[in-house]
């Protein structure tokens, strides 16, 4: 896979909740968790589950820095 995006954040799969359209993926990077909504029928193409290696993209015009 190549892909423009240059926020590519490699985990793994911790759980898929699927609602009536809409599915949260949750993945591990690192320690942290990701959650995506992405619809069920992505979940289903991409065959995700449990346990799979993925990539969390983020593509936005704009990534802001926050401290305490």
């Amino acid at each position: 896979m190549k892909i423009s995006a240059r926020n590519q954040l490699k985990g793994k799969i911790v759980e898929i909740t699927k609602g009536a359209t809409t599915a949260h993926v949750r993945l591990d990077v690192g320690g942290t968790i990701v959650t995506s909504a992405i619809t069920n029928a992505a979940v289903d193409e991409l065959k995700l589950t449990v346990g799979q290696e993925a990539y969390a993209v983020v593509k936005a015009s704009d990534v802001m820095i926050a401290i305490d």
